[in-house]
């Protein structure tokens, strides 16, 4: 990203007007919706200077809940050209504090898969039914918990020509589900991520294989779980660390891979 697309990012992800960016053309808007009567509040970004229709990309947020980390990815989104929406899984103002309360929070739609396909589903069709969005090229990302979200709406065999999970999990009560997916499928794992056991990483690659989807596992020697995000250290928790490289190189796989999938912005 150029320096002025840094600024934008982080300028978005603490909530300082954009305005102040003198060429930024990003452009942001809260948006609440709601699912099974929870009342969700996403972020749409995007960048204004960019005319017409143009491809949209789902933003799940880790088990923290919609926090400044996923609306920092929407504002990346939104300066590469896609439209972005950081979807709300929990509720408005429903954020995570401590590992005790994320784990509350999350561990519900672990425990239905049905209602994490249906929240982010919610969460999708709020971005379909944009404007600026071309509903024919949509694509979802998600971390950690959201990378979960993520492979289960693709497995619930909703209208997306990408996922992309980043140091999500990847088990599956209902395998037999892969056989819906209509996305191609990209997983940025961390090589020696403890939270994402071998066996469960063979059981995710018999599964895409079985069901004859067009997917790719990379593998990042010396990450740990979330890795992508600069924060991950602070509760010091044991398998969770940030890694700079992965983090890097992972964002780059994506761009290759929506250029592939979604095509010119």
């Amino acid at each position: 990203m150029t320096n002025l697309g840094t600024l934008v990012a982080v300028m978005f992800a603490l909530g300082l007007p954009l305005a102040a960016a003198t060429r930024a053309e990003v452009r942001t808007k809260t948006i609440a919706y709601t699912h099974d009567g929870v009342t969700l509040e996403g972020v749409l970004a995007w960048d204004d200077g960019v005319k017409g229709k143009r491809p949209g990309v789902l933003v799940v947020h880790e088990w923290w809940g919609h926090n400044g980390y996923a609306r920092e990815r929407a504002g990346k989104l939104a300066a590469l050209g896609y439209v972005a929406f950081a979807l709300d899984m929990y509720g408005k103002g429903k954020t995570a504090a401590t590992p005790e309360e994320a784990q509350r929070l999350a561990t519900p739609f672990y425990q239905d898969r049905a209602l994490m396909r249906a929240r982010a589903a919610a969460g999708l069709e709020v971005l379909r039914t944009q404007e600026n969005v071309d509903a024919s090229r949509l694509a979802a990302i998600g971390y950690c918990f959201g990378g979960t979200v993520c492979l289960e709406l693709a497995r619930s065999g909703a209208d997306l020509r990408a996922v992309v999970s980043f140091h999500g999990g990847l088990s599956n009560p209902t395998p037999a589900d892969a056989g819906k997916i209509r996305a191609k499928v990209l997983v940025c794992n961390g090589a020696d991520d403890p939270m994402v056991p071998a066996e469960e990483r063979r059981g995710f690659k018999e599964e895409m294989s079985k069901a004859g989807v067009d997917y790719q596992f990379i593998d990042y020697g010396g990450a740990v779980h979330a890795f992508t995000n600069p924060g991950a250290d602070a509760f010091k928790i044991p398998g969770v660390a940030y890694n700079e490289k992965a983090d890097r190189r992972s964002w780059g796989a994506m761009r290759a891979f929506f250029d592939e999938t979604l095509g010119a912005k």
